[in-house]
């Protein structure tokens, strides 16, 4: 399909119809057809302006479904199914990253894009380039960027033992590019590894609490502990204009169930508004739409609230409008809109049988306490998040490849640029306003333990999604850049695996400076290299 901008402009559209190879797989769009049949040629500049503007806005669906929806759910289900809390949520409370349901819920955008790459050979270089470059991005923009904003000391033995797993990892992703294909055994190694790598964190974490509580290891340096949502919400009510005890109704009073629903309803809180910067205010006007469509289609259950979230006519219409979602998102539609027996479409069965659901729970629950089996919508919000960002992810692939074929670049270069930034923007910012906030050895550890989770299970369930019955997939890298990606990668890790212990964990700017210089250094080269400035003789 790269041959596409070779011929006369005129011959754009008809070669794109004619040829097999620019058959784009999944997605809502066509973004090939678009392109070059419906905008004419003079018009290409406009089409990737407003593709440029699309791409954006589906990072920020990505941003807004993962934070807002995904995380909260998982949160919730480790809460009914009496997970320990420190498996399941162990940044919030100490040095150690999420290992579980908070790396699922953080990792969930890159791994749903591998997912979705891996399953086209056509983009499979997009998965490992967006693998491998935002493992470089974030181990050297990002953790050189925490030290650059709060020199600190590293916790030691979680860093040694993160960034002995990342190397393992990133080795076998080399062994299994040097031979040009994964199979079944080695797709579960990767499953195996990270299960392995996660009953290691809960084994450490034991053992140094208990050292601890006997007096056998000194105090860790001090971090400042993080504030609860309670506290938050105190400090605001009592430092905040917008917020005091007028605002608290004397007398309980029960609302009625459209005020609910338009109150749940709503994105925006108008005392918040009034407080943010006009910034803020801009970027949450393009969330709106996003938060609204959301609100409408994935419930969010809460353990952390008195009524869990509990909105009857909102979750009422959830049982309507998830199930809905998830059928027309599958496969891009293809199973919600095929007809039973070539009479009646699945669609309309979901619809009728939710909305008689809807309206039996409805008659049977009441406005102020959330019926016993409200844990069932978390795990409906749950899948429906899931559904939203997959069909994003698979948006997402489509307009990079397409890009690609535009501007005739590899889907390395794109996943190792584009599709790393992207998914890598909101980790950005929230780790180093962590490190801002007084939390680096939480950020820092962060940027090397969550990582772990997006090259393991991002490779080793997105080949086995795609394993055929000769249960081989092939990834044969497409050109020099592949191998650079992967040695930039492995060379930052030994770097930071040399240096760290070398400073005794003291981490200050001379490292975050040479961290930075070493990736702005490997994105030139890159560049190099995708434009034939620097090739392999032949």
């Amino acid at each position: 399909c790269w041959e596409v901008r070779k011929h006369n402009s005129s011959e754009w559209c008809r070669f794109i119809q004619s040829n097999p190879d620019c058959q784009l797989e999944g997605g809502f769009l066509d973004y090939l057809q678009g392109v070059f049949c419906a905008f004419p040629p003079r018009l290409l500049p406009l089409a990737v302006t407003l593709y440029a503007l699309w791409l954006l806005y589906l990072f920020i669906i990505l941003g807004v479904t993962a934070e807002k929806f995904f995380c909260p759910n998982l949160s919730a289900i480790s809460t009914n199914l009496k997970l320990s809390h420190n498996v399941a949520v162990l940044s919030l409370t100490s040095p150690l990253h999420g290992v579980t349901f908070l790396a699922f819920g953080n990792g969930a955008p890159d791994v749903f894009s591998a997912v979705v790459a891996f399953s086209d050979p056509r983009t499979a270089g997009l998965a490992i380039g967006a693998v491998f470059g935002a493992g470089v991005f974030v181990t050297t923009v990002v953790a050189g960027g925490i030290a650059l904003v709060k020199p600190f000391t590293a916790a030691s033995r979680p860093f040694l033992r993160d960034v002995i797993f990342y190397m393992v990892a990133v080795f076998l992703t080399f062994m299994v590019l040097y031979f040009g294909r994964i199979t079944l055994g080695e797709a579960l190694g990767y499953l195996g590894l990270y299960i392995f790598y996660v009953f290691t964190v809960v084994l450490c974490t034991w053992i140094h609490r208990r050292q601890r509580r006997e007096g056998l290891v000194p105090p860790s340096p001090w971090e400042p502990e993080m504030p609860t949502d309670t506290e938050e919400q105190e400090s605001l009510g009592t430092n905040s204009g917008d917020y005091g005890e007028e605002y608290q109704p004397l007398l309980p009073s029960r609302e009625s169930s459209l005020r609910i629903l338009t109150t749940a309803l709503s994105p925006l809180d108008y005392r918040k508004w009034r407080r943010k910067p006009w910034y803020w205010r801009l970027f949450k006007v393009f969330k709106v739409p996003v938060e609204l469509v959301l609100l409408l289609t994935v419930p969010v259950v809460d353990p952390d609230k008195d009524d869990l979230n509990w909105k009857r006519p909102l979750n009422c219409l959830h049982v309507l409008t998830s199930p809905l979602l998830c059928v027309l998102t599958l496969k891009s539609g293809t199973y919600g809109l095929y007809q039973i027996q070539g009479v009646f479409p699945v669609w309309g069965l979901v619809t009728l049988v939710g909305f008689v659901l809807a309206v039996i729970i409805f008659i049977t629950t009441s406005n102020e306490e959330p019926p016993k089996y409200h844990c069932v919508f978390a795990f409906l919000g749950f899948l429906a998040s899931a559904m939203w960002i997959n069909a994003a992810a698979t948006e997402l692939v489509n307009i990079l490849r397409t890009l690609g074929i535009i501007f005739q670049l590899s889907n390395t270069v794109l996943g190792l640029t584009l599709l790393a930034w992207g998914n890598s923007i909101g980790d950005t910012f929230s780790d180093l306003t962590m490190a801002r906030q007084g939390y680096p050895r939480m950020a820092f550890s962060a940027c090397f333990g969550g990582i772990i989770f997006n090259i393991l299970v991002g490779v080793g369930l997105g080949c086995l999604l795609q394993m055929t019955s000769s249960q081989v997939v092939k990834l044969e890298p497409d050109s020099l850049l592949v191998w650079i990606l992967a040695g930039a990668l492995g060379l930052s890790l030994v770097f930071s695996f040399v240096s760290v212990p070398a400073q005794c964990f003291q981490l200050g700017k001379a490292y975050g400076i040479c961290l930075i210089l070493y990736y702005l250094a490997f994105l030139c080269l890159a560049l190099l290299t995708e434009f034939r400035v620097i090739r392999l003789s032949a």
